[in-house]
């Protein structure tokens, strides 16, 4: 699958959380099986595009296209939906929550796919952050859920980690971070639309890359020098420049500002009937609950993630940590095979065990 190979559905001028909108908004989506059979919401990752979800996709796994209907929805600011790099606004983008995104997948799924139940919402990072939304935002809409190697509340550690490659981001244009959630400084308090050089922006982002490098793996990973052994780099050096900053540098550094910022306001109770609540937000889901989080994972602990079903109705959250010394990447991309195996298993357990007759309404 190419990355162009998606389409789009317009959704008007999208009001949104921050209480401005985007105008002319769309989202991008791909569909994968047959739409009559039970769908799967499947949205994707902190700079992935929609092709960056098929590597948890075949006929020999649980994300069967045989079996389900396999639907793709791209965050805002991924490039694909409505992001800095395809719009012609004059001002700054304007904040994305996840409310936001979710809210737009919902309309995409319902009022232009015609689907009105889910069998399951599922992801990885930012798509774990989604699939929480979704199953505290629209709680009787999904039978199954399961997010993995994410959370459903940006933790104050993760808010520092994202701090930290936001401002060598910035830096690379002279410009501090004005703050967790927020943007940059600005002279005269307006946050107008920035323009990078092709300096600037390699500056810029092969920074935000080494920045990145220090919490996309685990100290074992390193220790175990799996970046030699795995990928066939002869050396720090060479695997910070050859993965790190080529990842960064094939970016937009406004995509990668504005999907920062979703993540990093990132909290599901945010929302209407929880006003802040965390603990009303998780005892509200009623879609039963996966939650696998990785053991090394720098991101999202494993005792976030035992916050969240400890606040869930009995019955309703289960939680298997990953085994694992990748650290974040033990959820994805698909490059830890032994990970990705572990992870197969447990969704068709999973899917196994909470099997249902229901049919879509």
């Amino acid at each position: 699958m190419s990355k162009e190979d998606y389409d789009k559905y317009a959704l008007g001028d999208w009001h949104l959380q921050c209480g401005t909108a985007l105008s002319n908004a769309h989202i991008a989506y791909k569909t994968i099986g047959d739409p009559k059979a039970p769908a799967i919401v499947y949205p994707t990752w902190y700079s992935g595009s929609i092709s960056d979800n098929i590597w948890l996709i075949g006929q020999d796994k649980a994300l069967n296209p045989n079996k389900y209907f396999i639907i793709i929805p791209a965050l805002f600011g991924n490039g694909q939906s409505t992001s800095p790099s395809n719009t012609k606004l004059a001002t700054a983008f304007p904040k994305i929550s996840f409310y936001d995104n979710v809210r737009a997948q919902h309309k995409l799924v319902t009022e232009h796919l015609g689907i009105h139940h889910l069998y399951c919402v599922l992801g990885w990072s930012m798509g774990a952050g989604q699939t929480f939304q979704w199953i505290t935002q629209y709680p009787d809409f999904t039978d199954l859920a399961v997010p993995f190697c994410g959370s459903a509340r940006t933790s104050l550690h993760n808010q520092v980690f994202l701090e930290g490659i936001k401002s060598a981001l910035l830096a690379a244009k002279g410009i501090p971070s004005a703050g967790s959630k927020e943007g940059g400084v600005t002279e005269d308090g307006v946050d107008k639309k920035r323009v990078w050089t092709e300096e600037e922006r390699m500056v810029g982002l092969r920074a935000f890359g080494r920045g990145y490098a220090g919490w996309g793996f685990s100290q074992a990973f390193y220790r175990e020098k799996l970046h030699e052994r795995h990928y066939g780099f002869p050396d720090l050096e060479s695997f910070m420049v050859g993965f790190w900053e080529s990842w960064a540098t094939s970016k937009d550094p406004e995509n990668m500002l504005v999907m920062l910022q979703t993540w990093q306001s990132g909290d599901c109770s945010m929302q209407e009937p929880y006003n802040g609540d965390f603990e009303k937000s998780m005892s509200s889901i009623r879609a039963k609950t996966l939650v696998l989080p990785a053991k090394t994972d720098l991101y999202f602990p494993p005792e976030d993630s035992e916050y969240e079903v400890a606040n869930m109705k009995p019955g309703v959250g289960q939680l298997e940590i990953f085994p694992t010394i990748w650290g974040h990447w033990a959820g994805g991309p698909g490059d830890s095979k032994q990970d990705l195996k572990w992870l197969d298993e447990h969704l068709s357990r999973f899917f196994e065990k909470n099997s249902t007759d229901r049919s879509r309404m």
